[in-house]
C-alpha cells in the first residue's frame, strides 16, 4: 500500500505541479481560450489557485521525501481534496459533467492520499 500511495502522491504531484505552473504563467484570456472558466474570474483569483496547486505539489512529495515536517504531505492532500470539491461546484454551475466527473476521481485520490498518510501508513 505504501508504494501505491507513493505512486498516486507522483502522479497528482505532476498533475498539479503542471497545471499551477499553467495557471500561474499564462495570461487569464488564454487560459480562459482552453479551459473555460477562467473567464468567469479575475487574474488574481486564477494566478492563487495556480500558486496554490503548485504549492500543494510539492506538499505532495517533499516533506515525505525529505523527512522534513512529514505531516504536510497528508495536509497536502487534504487542501487537494478541498480543491478539487469546489472546482466541482465551479464546473457544476457552467455545466461541465466530464470535468465534474474529472474532479470527482482525483478528489478520490487525494483523499487516499491523506487516509493513508494520516493512517495507518504515516511516515
Amino acid at each position: 500500500m505504501n508504494v501505491f500511495l507513493w505512486i498516486v502522491q507522483a502522479v497528482l504531484a505532476l498533475m498539479f505541479a503542471s497545471a499551477g505552473v499553467m495557471k500561474s504563467t499564462q495570461p487569464k484570456d488564454k487560459l480562459a481560450e482552453k479551459l473555460g472558466w477562467p473567464g468567469d474570474y479575475s487574474a488574481g483569483t486564477v494566478r492563487f489557485i495556480g500558486v496554490v496547486e503548485f504549492a500543494a505539489a510539492l506538499g505532495l512529495i517533499l516533506p515525505a521525501a525529505t523527512g522534513i515536517a512529514p505531516v504536510l504531505t497528508p495536509l497536502a492532500a487534504t487542501g487537494l481534496a478541498m480543491v478539487m470539491a469546489l472546482a466541482m461546484t465551479v464546473h457544476a454551475r457552467r455545466k461541465e459533467t466530464p470535468a465534474i466527473g474529472f474532479n470527482a476521481v482525483v478528489l478520490i485520490l487525494a483523499a487516499v492520499i491523506a487516509w493513508g498518510r494520516f493512517g495507518p501508513y504515516a511516515f
